[in-house]
Order: structure tokens, then C-alpha cells, then sequence
């Protein structure tokens, strides 16, 4: 038997393994579900609803609820056509939104897209309206197939500026601060309680978790990942994945696409594989992949995750041996992007980590970021990433291509058919087939619900990481306050900046014990916030707390420091070169997307740091400069991390409590 034809045959025993897995009655204990149809009949029998999708008066086998996810799908394959089958292989864009109302005819609905991407900030229950919107129209199409509304993580400051208002999810800090918090049982009680709310809006998948490592400190997105230690992020994804997805797939769901294999976090100075300068992965030390980066796909894996999302770049063969077979006698890898690429997506993921749900594509991925194939025509693109095993793609705002591939005998139909049975197979699982509408009001009440946020305050507390606490400056407690009046800034922002003066009046809103002074001469002691930023799109790579990260003012942060004891926070989304504002701070903390009052909490006495640092802070730009990027900051050397003047060395676990009576 030829090698190729036991990778056919391996294949499809996965896929037909993955029905078994996930396969779920979607009744209740009486034997009813609950059937909303907004645009179709209602078709009664014995006593039962079922929706007429296809509007023929009668009872198909893929209308019935009391068939199996199989049987169903089966049935649906036979009435598809070939143009349908290939609209339902593509996520693309959210319909653009005219007075909270969608712009229709949609291009993408028409050409039988139906995963869309939402990427607004309104709040809850006009999300939920706009997806109702949108699962009419696709409910009046010719079979009716609903829609699944995907959408980035929606929980965190870092994505979703405006998480504080009225209305929005629970506010939760960045994925930076869960893994400085330590607490897997509260991560699987997130994701529990957001996919609550995420359902409730009508948004049942998500693009994340990033199972990245952040072993390259000067990536911008380290800032979305777990930090850079592979069992502390395979704890999260595992975790939060079964928070969202629960143990089986269904009605209560929201299905994950984990991101981004074989890992994105092992970067070259920095480069984002967005950008040409990023196209490739190079592993510099042996095994390192292996090692470091696969680690958290496996725990994925392990957790269920649906789907998995493959990195734009490709492997580089200026890589050490990273004890993979080899793809021919003399190149380690097939230099081509990995959602192209048989040897990672077939022989690795599927082969020998086992993994059985499907491969959803980055955003074009497959059209103006497929580096290291940008030479081949685009037919041929879409085919080797079909025939590679990617089952789904982001970004196609036209399906000729892949059909036109098709037509040239580049992909057999029998793997078109298998990509839209798992897409099929997904929206039975939700329920989406009996019901994908949402109630508005319900949404509203859900986003806004107390005790999800309170739940939400104890991750964030938890996420402060105390650096360090000179002369036991803190905690400012009862007992302190009295002594002490405050001045505050904040970076970007400055003495009379929107920022400082936003800052200052959540500080006394929530404690009015604290006497806030405005001018510096007046105050006994300071705290400045330092929130340094990294724009992706800029592709100007920097660790350094200057300009080029947003904050223009950094000799203001050392007068203030120089001027009276001052506590100073510093967000890390990445790891900053702190060399400069560091080291005349009297109180150092590190924070991870927190909240002003959970930080004062902190700061207050009212909880007792116990975050420890996700990630190690480089000791100067040499010690950047120098960095392997395919490996964790705490397997640098000594000589990598950066210490304070006790000499403490504010590496990886890094972070200290107060002592005695606080």
C-alpha cells in the first residue's frame, strides 16, 4: 500500500472518528427541542416542531432532530450543490451595519458564506439583534443553513476597549494576567461564564486561544498569549477551552479555533508573520519545537478544541534538526506556509498528535500571505491547502478559485465534501439548526450580571504581581492613608492629560479615603502608570518604554520618582526594558490589562499579591539583541534577565506578597 494512500485512509478514520466524539442528543428529558423559525413553516408531527428549511412542506432527514449529526449531514451533502459546499468553506467579514440595521443584499451570503466574522463593540443586546438580522436572511435561503458568527476574544481590555461600559461582557484581565494569576480552576470558570454571554449574543465560535509561546520578547503579540512557559499555557488553553466548549460539543458551546500552529511565538527579532520580514520560522536550537511550542496543542488537543488555526509562516531550513522526519533526504521541511504544508498539517497534527477536528485558515492566508507559495497560481494555493488538510478559510471574498481548482482536477470533490461535513457537523452540534435566534433583552441581563463580574474582580487581583517594596512602602492601608497624600499620572498622558484626569477619578470614586493631590509639590507620594504599547501594523518591533511605545514622557516618570516614594505600575504586555523607570521607584508592580479598582486593591492592603510573572524581563537591549527566539527567557541564561537593586532577579515565577500584618 502506497504511503500516500494510508495518509487517505489514516484521514478519514480520524474524521469519522471525530462524529463519535462529538455526536450529542439535542433533546431534552421529554424528548422535545426548542424550534424557532422566523422565515420558514413549522412542520408539526406527533406532537413535535421541526423547521421546513428547504420550504417543501415536508419532513427532510437533515430538518429532523431525531436523527444523528450523521444521518443529517449525510442527507444535506446530497442537496448541496458544488458552489454551495464551497460558499460554506469560507469565513468572511461581518455585513456591514447602517443604523443598527444590516446592509442587505450581502455578496458573501451569496455566495453561500456562512461563518462571519464580528469584530464590533456594541453592547450585548444589539449584537444579538444584528445576528437575529443576519439568521433571517440566511434562514430564507434555498435550504435554510444557519449561520455561525465568529469572533477574537471579547473579554479583556486589549481587545475590546470599551470593556468597561455598560453593557459589554464581563471584564476579565488580558490573557498575560490569567497566567500570572496561577489559577487554572478560575480560567475553566471564565471561559464557563463568558461562553454564557457569548451565546446569549449569538456568537457561538471563537479564533482563540493563542496556544503561542512567547519566546521571543520583542513579538507584539506576545501580549495575546499565555506567557512564555509551555506547561503554565497548556494549563490555560486546556482549561478555558473546556470553560467554553464544555466536555461535549453543543446547544450551551462555543466552539474554539486554537491558534496558531505549530506555534507563532518563536519569531525572528520580533517580525510578525503578517509581513513579508516575518514569512519564516526558524528554529535555532534542537528539538526546540518539540519541546516548547507543541506542548499547548497537545493540551488543546487533549481539551477538544474544534478547530486549530495554522501560522501564516513557514518553516525555515536554516533551522537546527527538530527531530521531525524529514520532508526529503536533504531539507528538513517543505518551505512552504504551514497552511499549505502536508508535513505539519497532515503527517504532525493529524498523524501523530491526533488530532480530529478541522483546520481553519488564518485570514488570506491562502491569497496575499501565502509566503514562501506567492509564486503559484491561486488555484493551485487553495488545492494544496485542501489537499494539505485545511477544511475552512478566513478571508475568501471570492470562492472562484477553489471551484476553478476543482474544474482543473486539483482537488477531488471527495475532500470537499469531507470540509463541509465537519463545518455541517459544527452546526448541528450548536443546535443552530433548530434554533439560532437570541433573545436581546436576555443578553443585556447576561452581560451585565453582577456576580460574573465580581467573579471576574478575583482574577484580577489575583493577576497583580508585586516586583518590588521598598521599606514596606505598601500597602497604603487604614492605618497609612491618613499620612499620605497622593499624586497621580498616568503614561501615555501626562500632568493634565485625558488619561491622567479618567485615572484620578476612578481612584477617588472608588476610595475616597485616598487624598489625591494635583500638584507634585504638594504630595507625599506618587503613583504613575506606565502603559507602553506595541502597534502590530507599525512593524517596528520594540521593548524600549520610550516614543516608539507611546510614551513620550519617560524623563517626567523619573522626576516624579526622584521627587517623593512613588509606586509605579507598569503594564506588560510585553516584556518591557525597564532599566530607565525602575530603578528610583520606591514600589514596582507589574499588571496584565487590570482594573484601576482591582489594582487598588492591591495597593490598599485589601488583597494580598500572590501574581508571579508570565514571562522574563530582559536585562538591557543587549540582552534583546541577543536573544534566541525559539526559546523561553528562563532557558536564556542569567545573564538574560534583568535585576532590581536587591538583586532580585525579575525572571519567569518572579513576584512577592507583603509580610506580617498588612
Amino acid at each position: 500500500m502506497s504511503g500516500t494512500c494510508k495518509k487517505n485512509i489514516t484521514y478519514f478514520l480520524s474524521f469519522i472518528l471525530s462524529f463519535q466524539l462529538f455526536i450529542v442528543p439535542q433533546v431534552n428529558a421529554q424528548g422535545e427541542v426548542k424550534v424557532v423559525s422566523r422565515t420558514k413553516e413549522i412542520l408539526e408531527i406527533g406532537g413535535k416542531r421541526f423547521r421546513d428549511l428547504n420550504n417543501n412542506g415536508s419532513l427532510d432527514p437533515y430538518e429532523n432532530w431525531e436523527l444523528s449529526d450523521e444521518e443529517r449531514v449525510e442527507d444535506l451533502l446530497t442537496k448541496l450543490t458544488i458552489e454551495e459546499k464551497v460558499g460554506l468553506m469560507t469565513i468572511n467579514e461581518y455585513p456591514e451595519i447602517e443604523n443598527d440595521k444590516l446592509v442587505m443584499p450581502n455578496q458573501f451570503l451569496d455566495q453561500h458564506t456562512r461563518y462571519f466574522i464580528f469584530r464590533g463593540t456594541q453592547r450585548a443586546d444589539m449584537i444579538a439583534n444584528l445576528n437575529n438580522q443576519l439568521q433571517e436572511q440566511a434562514e430564507a435561503s434555498r435550504l435554510g443553513i444557519p449561520v455561525v458568527v465568529v469572533s477574537n476574544p471579547r473579554n479583556h481590555p486589549l481587545t475590546i476597549p470599551n470593556i468597561e461600559e455598560e453593557g459589554q461582557f464581563s471584564h476579565w484581565p488580558d490573557t498575560l494576567g490569567f497566567a500570572a494569576m496561577r489559577d487554572e480552576e478560575l480560567a475553566k470558570e471564565f471561559g464557563e461564564i463568558a461562553s454564557k454571554e457569548w451565546i446569549a449574543s449569538g456568537i457561538r465560535k471563537m479564533y482563540g486561544y493563542s496556544a503561542d509561546v512567547a519566546t521571543d520578547p520583542l513579538w507584539a503579540r506576545v501580549q495575546e498569549t499565555f506567557g512564555e512557559n509551555p506547561e503554565l499555557i497548556s494549563s490555560m488553553i486546556f482549561n478555558i477551552t473546556k470553560g467554553f466548549q464544555g466536555d461535549i460539543l453543543n446547544e450551551n458551546s462555543v466552539t474554539m479555533t486554537t491558534r496558531h500552529f505549530p506555534g507563532g511565538g518563536a519569531r525572528v527579532k520580533g517580525r510578525d508573520s503578517h509581513f513579508e520580514e516575518g514569512k519564516a520560522i526558524v528554529y535555532p536550537t534542537p528539538g526546540s519545537l518539540l519541546k516548547y511550542h507543541i506542548p499547548p496543542f497537545k493540551a488543546a488537543i487533549e481539551a477538544d478544541t474544534t478547530s486549530i488555526m495554522p501560522d501564516y509562516a513557514y518553516p525555515s531550513n536554516e533551522s537546527a534538526d527538530q527531530g521531525l522526519t524529514w520532508f526529503s533526504n536533504n531539507q528538513q521541511f517543505e518551505e512552504k506556509p504551514f497552511a499549505l504544508n502536508e508535513q505539519f498539517i497532515q503527517n504532525l497534527l493529524r498523524e501523530e498528535l491526533g488530532f480530529l477536528g478541522y483546520v481553519n485558515s488564518d485570514t488570506s492566508a491562502v491569497i496575499d500571505r501565502a509566503w514562501g507559495a506567492q509564486d503559484l497560481p491561486i488555484e493551485q494555493r487553495f488545492a494544496e491547502a485542501i489537499n494539505s488538510g485545511v477544511n475552512i478559510f478566513s478571508g475568501v471574498p471570492n470562492t472562484e478559485p477553489i471551484l476553478n481548482a476543482l474544474n482543473q482536477g486539483l482537488v477531488d470533490v471527495e475532500k470537499i465534501n469531507r470540509s463541509v461535513t465537519y463545518i455541517l457537523t459544527e452546526m448541528m452540534q450548536l443546535g443552530l439548526f433548530e434554533n439560532p435566534y437570541v433573545d436581546p433583552d436576555a443578553a443585556l441581563k447576561i452581560a451585565n450580571d453582577r456576580e460574573s463580574q465580581e467573579k471576574a474582580d478575583e482574577a484580577h487581583r489575583k493577576s497583580v504581581v508585586l516586583l518590588r517594596n521598598d521599606d514596606n512602602l505598601l500597602p497604603l492601608n487604614d492605618e497609612k492613608i491618613n499620612d499620605v497624600k497622593l499624586y497621580v499620572e498616568m503614561f501615555p498622558g501626562g500632568e493634565n492629560d485625558t488619561n491622567t484626569q479618567e485615572l484620578k477619578g476612578k481612584i477617588r470614586k472608588y476610595d475616597n479615603k485616598i487624598k489625591i493631590v494635583d500638584r507634585l509639590e504638594d504630595a507625599t507620594h506618587a503613583f504613575v502608570w506606565v502603559k507602553p504599547w506595541q502597534d502590530l501594523f507599525k512593524n517596528n518591533p520594540s521593548l524600549t518604554i520610550g516614543p516608539v511605545t507611546g510614551i513620550e514622557q519617560a524623563d517626567r516618570i523619573v522626576t516624579i520618582q526622584q521627587t517623593v516614594p512613588t509606586i509605579t505600575a507598569i503594564n506588560m504586555s510585553n516584556p518591557w526594558l525597564i532599566n530607565q523607570i525602575e530603578p528610583n521607584a520606591a514600589a514596582v508592580i507589574s499588571t496584565f490589562g487590570v482594573k484601576t479598582e482591582a489594582l487598588f486593591d492591591v495597593i490598599r492592603g485589601k488583597f494580598n499579591p500572590t501574581g508571579k510573572l508570565p514571562f522574563t524581563i530582559p536585562a538591557s537591549q543587549e540582552a534583546v539583541n541577543n536573544d534566541i527566539g525559539d526559546i523561553p527567557g528562563y532557558d536564556e541564561g542569567p545573564a538574560y534577565v534583568y535585576k532590581d537593586k536587591n538583586g532580585n532577579a525579575y525572571g519567569f515565577d518572579f513576584g512577592i506578597s507583603y509580610g506580617g500584618n498588612y
